[in-house]
Parts: structure tokens; sequence; C-alpha cells
């Protein structure tokens, strides 16, 4: 196995965290990103608090996309580390709502450090998960979409967990599109089926700070649920 601290070292590693109305729980979450990642980019989208202040007081660049959705904010990232002139090796993906553990970073990645993957799934599903911090229909719905996967596009995967990592060149590979709900689950899907390297690592999961965008309203759980459905067969 390949010398951990090495490895980090010697690779440039991003961060993209989409963020709408996360002013509270922002910079703690930026606060327990590890050292070895070079830049932290939070996709503030259209937020209507202090999130872009509260980002930037902590060091993160801040870009902005106004048109709400979790996809667009994540592309908008992913266009501004495109333009910049020494890309990074492989990018990180969490949420800005300090429900999901940074710190564990470095284990998420060292799959991928190690040539052993080109693609790593934070699974919720195999971690430690505290009382609360996954409602049914969340709980419900990443076993019915994985479940779908396995038995349509003979994927393998226990979760949508929005904590991963890709290699930057095979994520541009993807050709993403995906503008909301249905983000996580067409990296997963394109992944498989363009023959990508992938694997899980469970991470732990916490209660988020605020509420949640999805599953804290009934017309984000139906949102979200009929939008991952569709995209599923969209790649049938």
């Amino acid at each position: 196995m390949a010398n951990k601290n090495s490895s980090l070292s010697n690779s440039i590693i991003d961060v993209i965290i989409p963020a709408y109305n996360e002013e509270k729980s922002i910079p703690l979450v930026i606060r327990e990103i590890p050292d070895f990642v070079r830049n932290v980019i939070v996709a503030n989208n259209n937020s209507t608090d202090g999130t872009k202040a509260a980002a930037e007081r902590e060091g993160a660049i801040v870009v902005f996309e106004p048109q709400k959705g979790y996809g667009k904010a994540c592309l908008t990232a992913m266009d501004w580390i495109d333009k910049q002139k020494i890309q990074p090796d492989i990018v990180v993906f969490l949420d800005g709502d300090y429900s999901d553990y940074p710190e564990e970073m470095a284990d998420l990645v060292q799959p991928i450090l190690n040539g052993e993957a080109d693609m790593v799934i934070g699974s919720r599903a195999k971690g430690q998960k505290e009382a609360g911090s996954m409602t049914f229909p969340q709980i419900f719905g990443n076993w019915l979409a994985t479940t779908l996967m396995r038995y349509i596009q003979k994927a393998d995967y226990s979760d949508l967990g929005p904590f991963r990592a890709i290699l930057w060149e095979r994520l541009k590979d993807l050709n993403m599109v995906d503008q909301n709900f249905g983000w996580t689950i067409e990296m997963q899907i394109k992944a498989h089926k363009k023959g990508l390297r992938y694997t899980e690592r469970p991470v732990n999961y916490r209660k988020r700070i605020g509420v949640s965008k999805v599953s804290g309203t009934v017309k984000g759980v139906f949102g979200a649920g009929y939008k991952i459905i569709l995209t599923i067969f969209k790649y049938w």
C-alpha cells in the first residue's frame, strides 16, 4: 500500500461544497476540512443569508450560482475549477450542512491514491448514523434507488451519499448535466456504464444544522424521489 501521507502531499485535491443558506454550518464544515486540500470551492446557490461572507471568512473560494439546484451549483464550481491553470488530481464533494464528517476525507480518497479506484462513494449505509440524522423517506429512497440500479444497471452501490471523491479527469469525462436532485445518481450510473473503477467507504453521518432542502419538506421528498427514479430509467 502506498504511504498515506506521501500520497496526499503529492496530490492536488479540491473540494466542492454546494450551499444554500448554510450561514451557521458552513464555517464548521470548512474548519474541519484537512490541510492537504488545495482549494475549497463553495457554490453559493443564491443564498439569502450570510453564507458567502461566512465561507469567505474561513478562506473558501465562493462562486455564485443564481439558479437554484444542487447539480447546478456543482456544475458552476466545476466550471471554476476547469478554468484554473493547474487542474486538481481529485475532486471531493460534500454538503455544507455539517452532516458529513470532513475529517474522514483522507480515508475517502485513499483508494484513489492507491490506484485502486477512480471514484469512491462515502456510504452512510455502511457507517454510523446519528439517531434522527436520516429520515425514513431518505433511508427508503436510498434503498430503492440502489436496488433499482443493481437490477437495472447491474451497478453495486449501497448509498447515494453526497460525500464522494473522484478523479477530476474522469469526472469531466462523465459529461454531467443534471441540475438538481438527480446529480448524485447520474454520476454513479454514468461511472458504472463507462467502466470506472468505483468502491465505497463507510462514513459517519449526523443531524444537519438547519432544515433539509429535500427531506425537510413534502415537496422536496417527492421531488427528489421522482427525479432519482426518472434518472435511473433515463440511463437504462
